[in-house]
């Protein structure tokens, strides 16, 4: 195979993933012994050779290349059109492949409209952050577990999880949420409970909280997307101790299946209350408490919390008053649960 490694920018080779790839030859003594390391390439005795070469400065030699089998792009974000649209013809060998790697950082970037919001037919997009690594090495998880508390959400979000860098103003729960170990005391109300509705693409999201002292506290989550309806009071159950035995609110825009719950597993659960304007007075009601602690087994939960937003408008950056229906599946658990105890608004009399 030949293999081109390209980004945006590469004045010398260590700005490259070379050594990323020596090194990684260099762990295996089968794969040493069948490769030579050169300063700038690597071959390999079956014909493979890897070329490392930025694309701002050598796009046309780039295009002159012949059969390239796979092309990675580094950085990929960096790329602008006018690079995309000179690069992907040039990748036209029979059944050859580009894969990209970037940390979206802008909403709407050349990379992130050609391949993400528009995705293609035959590409596979696949998110992965530290969670997904089998090899995160103890100093980055040190590292990661000192962003979480000295970074603001959308910062580390950003860094950690895959999230676009954003507006933090245009964070629902600025400010408001960390992640500490802990236990529900005697004297703590609730527990509290919520389940929210999802399967083809979004998750049936079931949450307990307590509260205590002015804060809100996330003791349990049961999350998963396709879960079928009669498997939902197992699963949960599962996830949740003694989910069954405590009154749970679950979204009243599907009676049918909280009916069904009711008949087999969860038989204290019910609609929950809504009324205009019950989501803005839910968001309200979170953000009333000192701050909103969240079990360390609670991930979804927190990385949700992270990436619960408002709008922003593209042109002028100004936060708008309009919650993103995205990110907010165990949030809306949170507000059912919470349902009885969020007021709703004082209807005020006419003047006339």
């Amino acid at each position: 195979m030949r293999v081109l490694c390209t980004r945006e920018y590469q004045s010398s080779i260590k700005e490259s993933f070379h050594a990323e790839l020596k090194a990684a030859i260099e762990k295996y003594p089968w794969l040493k012994e069948r490769y030579h390391v050169g300063v700038d390439y690597l071959r390999g005795q079956n014909g493979t050779e890897f070329i490392f070469k930025g694309l701002r400065r050598n796009i046309q030699a780039i295009k002159s290349m012949a059969q390239v089998d796979l092309c990675i792009v580094e950085e990929a974000e960096d790329i602008p059109e006018t690079a995309w649209r000179d690069l992907i013809p040039t990748i036209r060998a029979p059944g050859s492949e580009i894969w990209l790697i970037w940390n979206p950082r802008e909403e709407g970037s050349p990379v992130d409209r050609r391949f993400r919001k528009v995705a293609r037919k035959n590409a596979v997009i696949r998110e992965l952050n530290y969670q997904d690594n089998p090899w995160f090495p103890e100093v980055l998880e040190a590292e990661r577990a000192h962003d979480i508390e000295a970074l603001d959400p959308g910062t580390y979000a950003h860094i950690w999880e895959g999230a676009y860098l954003e507006n933090s103003e245009a964070e629902i729960l600025k400010d408001k949420i960390r992640v500490a170990d802990f236990e529900p005391g005697e004297s703590w109300h609730g527990p509290y409970q919520g389940l929210d509705f999802g399967f083809s693409q979004d998750p049936t999201a079931a949450i307990r909280v307590w509260i205590y002292d002015n804060r809100l506290w996330i003791e349990y989550e049961a999350g998963k997307v396709a879960l079928e309806l009669d498997e939902t009071a197992d699963f949960v159950q599962g996830k949740i101790p003694d989910f069954e035995k405590y009154v749970t609110r679950a979204d009243s825009a599907r009676p049918e299946s909280i009916s069904y719950l009711k008949r087999n597993g969860l038989p204290k659960i019910k609609g929950v209350d809504k009324w205009p304007g019950s989501v803005e007075d839910g968001i309200k009601h979170l953000r009333s408490y000192k701050e909103i602690v969240v079990h360390p087994r609670c991930r979804e939960t927190f990385r949700e919390g992270r990436l619960y937003r408002y709008k922003v408008d593209p042109k002028s950056g100004d936060v708008l008053p309009v919650v993103v229906d995205k990110h907010n599946h165990f949030w809306d658990s949170v507000r059912y649960a919470l349902g009885p105890i969020i007021k709703k608004p004082k209807k005020r009399a006419g003047v006339f």
